[in-house]
């Protein structure tokens, strides 16, 4: 299924819808997100609660089969003293899809931006829940631990 406009949000089905949203923002914010991945547990499970504080770049997400919590990206490294709140839909769910993107510094392969876009598994609604410029290092080792 393509993205769905229904008032001022957009809903979809599949990964590709989250990460076509999450590029539409990432352009909107003048740094566009050109690489992504998709979370996934050590279980298999596809679906997390999610908390962030966008202050200290900490993302950390909940599997809703084991109940395993992953800090994201380079979020260990800021996890002292950050405050992360959780995440909900608005229609009051808190379980998603995660996907993450990042844009990169021109001609390296550096992260310059992080973003966290959520597939709600109750209502479909996609979007970038939070986002904050980070300083990485490379994107393909920040992105293997979202």
């Amino acid at each position: 299924m393509a993205l769905t406009k229904k008032g001022e949000f957009w809903y979809g089905t599949t990964s590709g819808d989250t990460q076509a949203e999450l590029r539409s923002y990432s352009i909107e914010n003048r740094h566009e997100a050109t690489r992504f991945a998709a979370s996934k547990c050590d279980c298999g499970c596809r679906t997390f609660a999610l908390q962030t504080d966008e202050e200290a770049g900490v993302a950390i997400r909940t599997c809703t089969d084991c109940g395993q919590e992953h800090l994201m990206g380079d979020s260990a490294e800021h996890v002292e003293g950050a405050a992360p709140e959780t995440h909900e839909c608005l229609c009051e769910n808190e379980v998603f899809e995660l996907m993450s993107g990042v844009s990169v510094h021109q001609g390296t392969h550096d992260v310059r931006w992080y973003y966290i876009a959520c597939h709600c598994v109750e209502c479909k609604l996609v979007a970038v829940f939070a986002d904050w410029p980070c300083e990485a290092g490379d994107a393909a080792a920040f992105l293997a631990k979202v």
